[in-house]
């Protein structure tokens, strides 16, 4: 069904590329939530990715995964805002992440949603660099040559990243163990 769709959709069926985006809209937007600041950018990001994934559709090989093809998309594209918006994005001083300990069951305590917010808070690059080596599995050189920056800076941002994720879990799991409303 889904390689009916798309190859009809490669023919220009307007039909299909509707139907190809609906099918396609909430993973791209779980995706692309985890690369950006706001829902507003996600969408942005998405509507983005499903224009060069439709512009690109001739160059997809049906004995790939259309998934993993159209992820790649996605990813780049959010790399490409962050690229195009870098200006506009607060930068935190590598040194001011600071370090605290956690326990592993707290990660069990939070729901999906706590976890995204945390994930939301990270500043951008590092936000960016968790995501390419933790969920997608790039490298730290591949992340190094997409960003422009060298492996050894990816690993180091890789670090802040997870030691500011853990103090933001450390701080969500005490909140809602003292009752407060999320």
């Amino acid at each position: 069904m889904e390689q009916h769709l798309i190859q009809k959709a490669r023919n220009g069926d307007p039909k299909s590329l509707e139907m190809l985006y609906k099918h396609f809209y909430g993973y791209a937007i779980s995706i692309a939530l985890r690369y950006s600041n706001s829902r507003d950018e996600a969408c942005e990001i998405v509507n983005d990715s499903f224009m060069k994934m439709f512009d690109k559709l001739d160059q997809y090989q049906e004995k790939n995964s259309f998934k993993g093809w159209f992820r790649r998309i996605l990813v780049n594209t959010s790399i490409d805002y962050y690229r195009k918006n870098v200006k506009h994005f607060a930068v935190m001083d590598i040194d001011e992440a600071a370090f605290e300990s956690s326990n592993p069951e707290i990660i069990d305590q939070l729901s999906q949603e706590d976890i995204l917010q945390a994930l939301r808070s990270l500043p951008e690059m590092l936000r960016i660099v968790f995501n390419m080596y933790e969920i997608e599995g790039y490298s730290h050189k591949e992340i190094g040559d997409e960003l422009g920056i060298p492996p050894s800076s990816s690993r180091t941002y890789l670090a802040r990243a997870k030691q500011y994720l853990r103090e933001k879990i450390v701080a969500l799991n005490h909140i809602n163990n003292e009752g407060a409303v999320r």
